[in-house]
């Protein structure tokens, strides 16, 4: 059986990421409030990124910039579709004919 996901608030990992750049491990506090000490290290990480020290990773600001700007091309993808699909459709309607002037 697979384990439940715990999700945890926004102010419990700052807590958590203050408790390590004050001097805690994250295996001291693995034991004692409970998520992994991975998961502690990983929200140590995150936090460098989102202040600018980071490893070369994706700020959560960019990562939220990413998503809408991936959103978005979707979306102009699709509905560059839907045109390209009218425009050859209108393209095979029977064009009216024209008559040349014979005067």
């Amino acid at each position: 059986m697979a384990e439940k996901t715990v999700r945890y608030t926004p102010e419990f990992k700052r807590q958590m990421v203050a408790l390590v750049r004050s001097g805690r491990t994250p295996a001291s506090l693995a034991k004692e409030f409970g998520p992994s000490a991975w998961t502690i290290g990983l929200w140590v990480k995150q936090a460098a990124r989102d202040a600018g020290d980071g490893d070369g990773g994706l700020s959560n600001a960019e990562r939220e910039e990413l998503r809408r700007l991936r959103r978005e091309n979707r979306q102009l993808k699709e509905d560059r579709e839907i045109l390209s699909k009218a425009a050859a459709w209108f393209a095979t309607e029977k064009a009216p004919t024209r008559r040349s002037s014979d005067s």
